[in-house]
């Protein structure tokens, strides 16, 4: 293991994974496994982690899925299907790699859409709840409109410079890996509905009412089709980040969640 500024690099599915750890990775108490965004990685989740960490009294674990931070590039186009072999490969080796088998997922966006995921599938370790931040179980027009807006942007704005910051050599797999499979006209009826039946653990979806990515349509979805029991916390004046838009909100109600699940 190799790391600066608290980031550790390991080996794990065959390639170099970038992470950090908030706290000993205690086997016994639960761990928080945060799951980043479609343009996400370790750093851009900034100190939320430590803050919900130090909030719960549970240890954290953040990670960059290759092609994201500081982690192995990934082979460009990603297949459409990226989200559900996020969840059935990468991230049970993960969690048998730092030997977590008591947890709870923490998610954004992508990382929430690999959540359900993972906890809809048979024969896993399953988390003990689920935190699922700004959630997507099918394509809605409103996620193109808003992901072609993001290829404007990274194509004639600033938003390829902000991302160099924390991607590096990995900025084109990062967005072209989201933004390429998310345009793919066969995406259009992309769905994990399927999966929503088998989950039977605690959930608390948070979404903010101004998310230029997706509607309430997808909670609704969620909470009508889950089998465990379901939270939600919807968000005024927010966008498609509500840990980062709404932190104090967030924070709270996620706490109450996970002190209680």
């Amino acid at each position: 293991m190799t790391g600066e500024i608290g980031l550790q690099i390991v080996n794990i599915a065959g390639g170099r994974i970038e992470y950090r750890s908030v706290d000993a990775l205690d086997a016994e108490n639960p761990v928080l496994v945060f799951l980043h965004e479609g343009l996400g990685c370790t750093a851009l989740w900034r100190d939320f982690p430590d803050q919900l960490c130090a909030a719960t009294r549970c240890a954290g674990l953040i990670y960059s899925r290759f092609g994201y931070g500081k982690s192995d590039p990934c082979v460009l186009p990603r297949p459409l299907d990226y989200m559900e072999r996020e969840a059935a490969d990468l991230l049970p080796q993960v969690l048998a790699y730092f030997g977590i088998s008591n947890f709870i997922l923490v998610s954004h966006s992508d990382g929430a859409s690999i959540a359900l995921i993972y906890a809809g599938l048979k024969g896993q370790i399953s988390p003990r709840s689920l935190v699922v931040m700004a959630p997507h179980v099918f394509c809605e027009d409103i996620s193109i409109r808003g992901i072609e807006t993001a290829k404007q942007a990274f194509e004639q704005g600033n938003l390829k410079s902000k991302l160099e910051k924390f991607h590096g050599n990995n900025t084109e797999c990062a967005f072209r890996g989201w933004n390429d499979a998310w345009l793919s006209p066969l995406f259009r009826k992309w769905t994990i509905e399927s999966f929503l039946p088998e989950i039977a653990v605690p959930i608390l979806a948070i979404q903010g009412l101004d998310d230029a990515y997706g509607t309430l349509a997808q909670i609704d979805a969620i909470e009508r089709s889950v089998a465990g029991s379901f939270q939600k916390q919807l968000l005024e004046s927010c966008g498609h980040n509500p840990w980062l838009e709404k932190r104090a909100d967030v924070l709270k109600r996620a706490s109450e969640f996970i002190k209680g699940s």
